[in-house]
């Protein structure tokens, strides 16, 4: 399978305010053979990712549906910084206090070059920091970090099918024993019911007398 074949497994959602920044990204990650979906907002980006708010009261909680996760199946996201609403750091935050989605790479976009704004999207878990323009350049630093997250995923895959494989070993061995006991249980009774005791061999005639085999 050629690379770019590889690639275009890949499915990155896109998220800015901006149509032409979109444009531009999706022209970018298009041609970089990667699977494109793009929205305008970061709550946009969570109704995707199937990211929902639990309560009202409680709006930093929000839970995954994995049935629309399933469905959508995005390996990264890179979203713009400032967005009206919520910020791009703010859907970071959403994505990494989530079990099921903290996994996804994501990367940040800004036109502005603030080290403090950058170190704080580094240190909650953003993969990268672009300045906008985004170039080709930047898109091809996506790479590693897709693969890196294909890997663990194809890992936990397989340790997933090892445990499944070993519970099914296990419940093999426990019907196994349950019925080597049913059918010894089942010869016992069946021995007694003849009127021949487990431990004592029937007595035979020998025509003139009774020879028991039982001392």
């Amino acid at each position: 399978m050629g690379v770019a074949a590889a690639e275009s497994q890949f499915h990155v959602l896109a998220v800015d305010d901006s149509l032409i920044d979109r444009k531009l990204i999706e022209r970018l990650l298009k041609t970089s053979s990667y699977q494109v979906t793009t929205v305008d907002s970061g709550s946009k980006a969570l109704e995707f990712l199937g990211l929902q708010e639990n309560d009202s009261n409680t709006p930093h909680e929000t839970s995954v549906c994995p049935k629309i996760h399933q469905e959508v199946g995005v390996n990264l996201v890179i979203t713009d910084y400032c967005m009206p609403g919520m910020t791009g750091y703010d859907l970071l935050k959403k994505i990494k206090e989530s079990s099921s989605l903290k996994n996804i790479p994501v990367i940040i976009m800004s036109s502005e070059n603030v080290p403090s704004r950058i170190s704080r999207c580094l240190e909650g878990g953003a993969e990268e920091f672009f300045l906008k323009p985004v170039r080709l350049s930047d898109v091809s630093k996506l790479r590693p970090h897709l693969m890196r997250t294909k890997c663990c995923n194809q890992e936990n895959e397989e340790n997933k099918c090892w445990n499944q494989e070993k519970q099914v070993n296990i419940e093999s061995s426990e019907i196994e024993s349950q019925t080597a006991a049913q059918s010894n249980n089942k010869n016992k009774r069946k021995a007694i019911d003849e009127g021949i005791s487990p431990d004592i061999t029937r007595p035979r005639y020998n025509g003139h007398s009774l020879v028991s085999n039982h001392l």
